[in-house]
């Protein structure tokens, strides 16, 4: 195995346990600090030092972004801490054994005090000192004094970074997976300057320190050669100083770098690339500057008593570099109207179609005045929360996903004008009163407060609009209280709850199946294409959704479809079935204080409708004669009527063969109203009968007689 190959596996041993490589690199830094070095071993750390330094310059020139190198901080800290440790066993080799000469303390301390500053003290004491006013005053100063701006703004502009994320991802523009990145990266940022303002600490006590090991070196070693190894005072003061000033030197230069690494890393924070190609870009954008530079540096070189080669180069240099930015502005700005025109022509090819075949599932259009819903949570609660709790709550109580709810302003519309459309098709309208409360007495009687009357939008209730100040004394009367964004997602729940079927789409329908319930999977499978077609699926679910049944239960409804395929193809008929295996669903959401309420079909309906329905099989319908049917709705109105004043909304309980026919008459006049046959009532259930609905002249006597039979 050749020395290429052992030192490859070692670093490659080495990149597998980085944990323990940094833990073993701290602890070697604190050893410094207590256990003294030899001279090689300092001239190797003084090494590592500088290399460190330059790295951490370079790898800040070439970033992206300031997050790309977010452990900027920790390495500042450990960097610092290097150059900590070697001034100290420096300075333990300085003062042992600075009286035996310049190499004392190793070879670059050595170069350092005697190559770079000529062996001249003053010299490398005025350098060294400079050094540390360029460190402390200027670079590090003012990075810090950035990073101190930069976390501030990034911690103010957080809630407004985080309500532009959950906007866009209401309106349907990004998905959770991206709404999840951009929040991860807005608290990165946020971090981020705040951990630069605080490592910029780190910097300020590295000089402060550097200054005082300096002269306590210098101090030390004076007394050291004169007193212990007997030197003269020059001898002493020369040799000592020297050293000194070498290992200052050696270690202001690489803290100089990484200061200079953290004011490029915070000073980067508007600049998107490469420092190094944003800058250039940036400052050849604007060729006349260039110009105008060259222009003024010919009329320095003109001038008497000043050289004129420097200023005629410099002159020359940047008056062609006017010349190469202008036409390669020319050139770019060409380049783009070509991109322009060429995307403009494939826009009017392509775009038009798609957009026009663009459907929003449900859409909500806002008026100018009732844009602060979105934008501000103060005067409103915040819509697009209220739909992202909808969605939620949708899945929860009907196992159907609802799609994105794209919010929108239309400047076309009111002021306060809402409209909120359903597959493109209008479906509702209202007007809000952005400051003030919409109240409604829940008694049906007059408010009793000052306010403008008016309709609650979503039920057409009579409601009042009240002053913000009112709101505590509405609660106190028992009154409604709701804000504009509550009124628009109520009437956005009672649309999505009256068109769940309609939006229960092909597409969505194999989202449920592949996606949703995986547990199915194998159900799936052996039902899918091979009994039933995914179309067929669909339309039993959006048989389930039209009466408010639930389809969370996937599995039930997949077991309920199995067994009802092979007798039959109707849909209508699987739909009855899977009804009745979802009977404990249906019942426990049907009943109220532990019973279910329910009126019954007088026997005279009852033998209507089962003369009424014609057919066999798969072709059974209904053909009933109109005044009948009329006076089958008068007669449920009536009973209806009457139960709801008594405050009872019941179910009708009819037979399994005639419910679907039932429940179709029904729906158009009373479409809130469950019908129920005797299967779907489990077991467990327990029922309480208010009444039966017979013919509109003797519905009163026909509920006597049940009323004295119940007894």
């Amino acid at each position: 195995m050749t020395p290429l190959d052992r030192l490859t596996q070692t670093m490659q041993r080495f990149g597998a346990n980085r944990d323990m490589a940094l833990a073993g690199g701290v602890i070697g830094i604190i050893a410094m600090l207590i256990l003294p070095l030899p001279a090689w071993l300092l001239d190797l750390g003084l090494a590592l030092s500088i290399t460190f330094s330059i790295l951490i310059l370079m790898t800040a020139l070439f970033i992206e972004r300031p997050l790309d190198l977010s452990a900027f901080p920790t390495i500042l800290l450990i960097a610092t801490m290097l150059r900590l440790g070697l001034n100290i066993a420096s300075t333990r080799l300085i003062l042992a054994h600075g009286h035996e000469g310049a190499h004392a303390a190793g070879g670059v301390i050595a170069a350092f005090g005697e190559f770079l500053i000529g062996g001249d003290v003053v010299i490398g004491l005025t350098i060294f000192f400079i050094l540390v006013v360029i460190n402390f005053v200027v670079i590090t100063k003012g990075a810090g004094r950035i990073a101190e701006v930069a976390a501030r703004f990034s911690l103010d502009s957080m809630p407004g970074k985080q309500m532009a994320i959950d906007a866009d991802l209401s309106a349907g523009l990004i998905d959770e997976a991206a709404a999840r990145r951009r929040r991860e990266e807005v608290e990165a940022e946020s971090g981020f300057y705040g951990a630069m303002d605080g490592a910029s600490k780190f910097v300020k006590g590295d000089a402060v320190a550097g200054l005082l090991i300096t002269g306590i070196n210098i101090a030390v070693g004076l007394v050291t050669g004169v007193l212990v190894h007997g030197a003269g005072l020059s001898e002493a003061f020369h040799s000592y100083t020297v050293l000194t000033v070498g290992d200052g030197l050696v270690s202001q230069i690489p803290a100089l770098i990484v200061s200079t690494a953290a004011g490029l890393l915070v000073s980067k924070g508007g600049i998107n690339g490469k420092a190094g190609s944003a800058l250039v870009t940036q400052l050849g954008r604007f060729p006349r500057s260039l110009g105008m530079a060259s222009a003024l540096l010919g009329v320095l070189a003109l001038l008497p008593g000043l050289p004129f080669f420097p200023f005629a180069t410099f002159s020359a240099l940047c008056g062609w570099l006017a010349w190469w930015t202008a036409r390669q502005a020319r050139a770019m700005s060409a380049q783009e109207q070509r991109e322009e025109a060429a995307a403009a022509a494939d826009q009017q090819v392509e775009e038009p179609i798609a957009v026009t075949l663009a459907l929003d599932a449900v859409r909500i259009e806002l008026g100018f005045g009732l844009l602060p819903i979105i934008n501000e949570g103060g005067v409103s609660a915040r819509l697009d929360d209220q739909v992202r709790a909808l969605r939620r709550q949708m899945a929860s109580d009907y196992g159907f996903v609802l799609p994105s709810v794209r919010i929108i302003d239309n400047m076309s519309l009111k002021a306060n004008e809402y409209v909120v459309f359903i597959k493109e098709t209008v479906a509702a309208r209202g007007e809000l009163r952005l400051d003030k409360l919409l109240v409604l007495n829940p008694a049906g009687g007059p408010a009793g407060l000052p306010g403008e009357e008016t309709r609650e939008p979503v039920f057409g209730l009579p409601a009042l609009w009240v002053d913000r100040e009112l709101r505590d004394e509405a609660g106190f009367r028992g009154l409604t209280v709701v804000d504009c964004g509550t009124v628009i997602a109520t009437h956005l729940t009672e649309l999505v709850k009256e068109n769940l079927a309609d939006m229960l789409s092909f597409t969505e329908t194999q989202k449920l199946l592949n996606e949703v319930h995986k547990e199915a999977e194998r159900l799936v499978a052996e039902l899918v294409p091979g009994k039933i077609s995914i179309s067929g699926v669909q339309r039993v679910l959006q048989n389930l959704l039209g009466e408010g049944v639930s389809i969370r239960d996937i599995p039930t409804i997949l077991e309920g479809i199995a067994e009802a395929v092979p007798a039959t193809g109707n849909l209508a008929q699987i739909t009855e079935h899977v009804r009745v295996r979802l009977a404990r669903q249906i019942s426990a959401a049907c009943t109220v204080d532990g019973t279910i309420p329910i009126v019954t079909l007088a026997p005279v309906w009852d033998q209507a409708f089962s003369e009424a329905i014609g057919g066999e099989g798969d072709h059974r319908q209904l053909a009933m004669a109109p005044s009948q049917l009329q006076g089958f709705i008068a007669a449920v109105r009536e009973t209806y009527d009457r139960l709801a004043q008594e405050g009872q909304i019941p179910c009708l309980l009819v037979s399994p063969a005639m419910r679907p026919f039932v429940r179709s008459v029904i729906e158009r006049v009373r479409p809130a109203t469950t019908v129920l046959s005797q299967s779907e009532i489990h077991v467990r259930a327990r029922i309480r009968s208010l009444g039966m609905i017979g013919n509109p002249a003797t519905y009163k006597e026909d509920n006597e007689q049940l009323a004295l039979a119940a007894a």
